[in-house]
């Protein structure tokens, strides 16, 4: 695992193409643009010169890698530059080209006048293919350098956005950034956290770059010849048309990041009705998730700075966490059972996996030490995210819900704050009541605007205190189990009549996805074995989900 984010200011001040001097041959043509919109809009062509005054395809500040090929090193430049074009006409312009939806009236792309101006077609070729629009900004706690090299580096992106990026890599560097700009072709695998909801694959281009002393653009763009890049079984065909942000240093280690996410997908198998609203809204993979993720994940990389330790109960795991480093040990071990998590809710890539009969998926896995049951599902509970996190996090109730528990509450003896909001921390919890007393819980938790996680695992009081005390947490075997809550997308309705009216509120709610894994000690079993284990797995998450639903007094619901 990739320790850098960690250590929040290790990034490099020495960025290719990022760094104060290398401001690039684009100059300030496009950020002062950005401050006059067009009311008139032209053909793409018009659009594309009046955005690059000096520039060209054909003068492009490139050159171009081998991989791209002589006879394509045009075709690329020309797709990467149109493309910034496109993204900062984008980036400058609300209304004609955006329009505001219903409810909290976050903007989409409108169709129409964005054809006419930048007219290319539909590249997914099936009747079943749709657009997703969207576009937000926010103030976020790093600085435009730190958050050009995050997304230059695979590493640094899967840290950053571990719920929604489990995987990334860096294809090939085609520009290294010598001329004002770094361009890179690359995958990323794009998820939202529940077992009904397919992954997204994308291989695009992606431009990253500096254009006004103040100010840095990424652009990304799918691009024709890398189409066999892709892979033709992935559930999922998923085009990004140019899409990207605008980072604008604030000059007090904060940035304004102003973003814009365009793609085209099609889905091969129908949205489950779950998550239609959520993603069919250009709210899954939407703009605003960019930014609201990043800004948390900021803050917490910010805390982790700070070593914040929450003071806890008279223990003598918190005398250990109360030094820094035993602070440190314990957010990189608490990351690694977060990634993971993320990691294994990717199932459809699972060779032994099975959809049950009751909505719960299944998937069994090898890893060093023995065979890993996870089983998964999703379900609609008519409350709001905030609500659903609260009851996961009080300690009093954790035996209303935790199958393993005995029925009995547990308690915090250690834990290290992970943000403003008091649920945002990593804890170690000691369950009350029962008879492995050697045996405590890792957790974290995490909440922003749109959604939030509890993920915990248990581990050996020898090997938390071992990996406290600065052991590398590889070591030790993590198996994390947890929850993932979002809102359910769906536009809340309003009403005159006190009834009607709360019947429209009770439409809304969340999404709810629960995850129970469970690791046998032996790779060695036979079908049978593997089958009660399943069955053993699936009977647990099904009696957390009804003790769940008890306690929140939603019992009557499918």
């Amino acid at each position: 695992m990739s320790g850098s984010l960690l250590e929040g200011n290790n990034f490099s001040s020495s960025t290719a193409g990022t760094g104060a001097g290398h401001q690039g041959s684009l100059g300030g043509g496009i950020i002062s643009s950005l401050s006059t919109p067009t009311t008139d809009h032209q053909p793409h062509e018009t659009v594309h010169r009046n955005i690059l005054p000096n520039s060209s395809p054909a003068t492009f500040p490139f050159t171009l890698g081998g991989g791209a090929g002589e006879g394509g090193k045009g075709t690329v430049t020309d797709t990467v530059a149109a493309a910034i074009a496109e993204v900062v006409e984008l980036l400058r312009t609300d209304e004609p080209l955006w329009s505001r939806t219903q409810g909290e009236g976050g903007l989409v792309i409108h169709r129409e006048r964005y054809d006419k101006v930048f007219p290319k077609g539909n590249y997914l070729k099936s009747s079943t293919a749709r657009t997703e629009s969207s576009k937000d900004s926010g103030v976020v706690a790093a600085t435009p350098v730190q958050l050009i090299e995050m997304c230059l580096d695979p590493s640094k992106l899967m840290d950053f956005f571990p719920m929604m990026v489990p995987k990334a890599k860096i294809i090939e560097v085609l520009d290294s950034g010598m001329l004002g700009g770094s361009l890179q072709l690359m995958y990323e695998k794009m998820h939202i956290l529940s077992p009904m909801v397919a992954p997204r694959d994308f291989v695009f281009l992606r431009y990253c770059g500096q254009v006004e002393t103040h100010a840095w653009i990424m652009v990304d763009v799918s691009y024709d010849s890398f189409k066999d890049q892709l892979d033709t079984s992935a559930p999922s065909n998923s085009w990004r048309l140019p899409s990207g942000c605008l980072i604008q240093d604030l000059l007090n280690g904060t940035s304004k990041v102003t973003w814009v996410e365009h793609v085209q997908v099609d889905d091969k198998k129908q949205t489950h009705r779950l998550y239609r609203d959520l993603i069919c809204g250009s709210q899954a993979y939407g703009a605003k998730r960019w930014i609201v993720t990043l800004q948390r994940m900021c803050e917490r990389f910010g805390f982790f700075l700070a070593l914040r330790r929450i003071p806890a109960a008279n223990h003598e795991l918190d005398e250990v966490i109360n030094a820094p480093e035993g602070r440190r040990n314990m957010m990189h071990l608490s990351q690694r059972m977060v990634k993971g998590f993320c990691e294994v809710l990717s199932m459809s890539e699972r060779v032994n996996y099975m959809i049950n009969n009751g909505g719960v998926r299944i998937s069994l896995r090898g890893q060093p030490g023995g065979l890993v049951v996870c089983a998964a599902t999703s379900l609609w509970l008519p409350l709001p995210t905030e609500q659903l996190f609260n009851f996961f996090m009080d300690e009093k109730l954790r035996g209303e819900w935790d199958a393993l528990s005995g029925g009995h509450p547990a308690t915090e003896i250690a834990g290290i704050s992970t943000g403003s909001y008091p649920g945002n921390r990593v804890s170690i919890i000691l369950p009350l009541g029962r008879k492995e007393s050697n045996m405590v819980m890792v957790q974290e938790s995490s909440i922003n605007s749109l959604e939030a996680y509890v993920v915990y695992a248990t581990m050996k009081l020898p090997d938390i205190t071992s990996a406290i005390n600065g052991d590398d947490p590889v070591k030790f075997p993590i198996c994390p189990s947890g929850f993932v809550i979002s809102g359910d997308g769906r536009l809340e309705k309003t009403s005159s009549s006190s009834g009607s009216s709360s019947k429209a509120r009770a439409q809304c709610g969340s999404l709810l996805t629960v995850v129970i894994q469970s690791m046998m000690s032996n790779n060695s079993f036979s079908k049978e074995d593997n089958m009660e284990c399943m069955t053993g797995v699936h009977a647990l998450i099904s009696t957390t989900i009804q003790k769940i639903k008890a306690a929140l007094d939603c019992s009557e619901l499918d």
